[in-house]
């Protein structure tokens, strides 16, 4: 409506009026303050968001926000990794280390067991010769 209406004015101000004329420096002004209205009201048409707009500024941010926490998630997993593996190495030479000790252990005990039967059949050999000696 304001284009055809200004439009009329314009064609009517040139029909009539002289270039110097009060009419056409109105004309002018006139224009050019439409001019700056219809560029404002662009710019501000520009500046508003859409809800569409608001939706996927939305969207983005949290996908930023998505990869941010991955990205966080997969260093403190990394470290926790790296804890389990050299956790483990630990643990399995550990249990090597014990396991050796064990066998060795053993060991000992079959000797001992082995050396305390031994010494048990010296003894009751003499405690026969010291029954004989005592009974001469």
């Amino acid at each position: 409506a304001i284009p055809r209406l200004f439009l009329a004015f314009a064609a009517q101000t040139f029909r009539t009026s002289p270039p110097n004329s009060r009419a056409m420096k109105f004309f002018v002004s006139a224009a050019l303050c439409v001019l700056g209205l219809c560029l404002a009201r662009g710019a501000d048409h520009r500046a508003s968001v859409t809800p569409v707009q608001k939706v996927i500024e939305l969207l983005e941010n949290m996908v930023n926000k998505g990869k941010e926490e991955k990205h966080t998630e997969q260093v403190q997993f990394a470290a926790y990794k790296q804890f389990c593996d050299d956790t483990t190495v630990d643990k399995k030479r550990a249990i090597k280390e014990a396991e050796e000790t064990i066998e060795v252990l053993k060991a000992d005990i079959a000797k001992y067991t082995s050396d305390a039967a031994q010494l048990t059949k010296e003894i009751a050999g003499h405690d026969d010769d010291i029954a004989t000696w005592k009974g001469d």
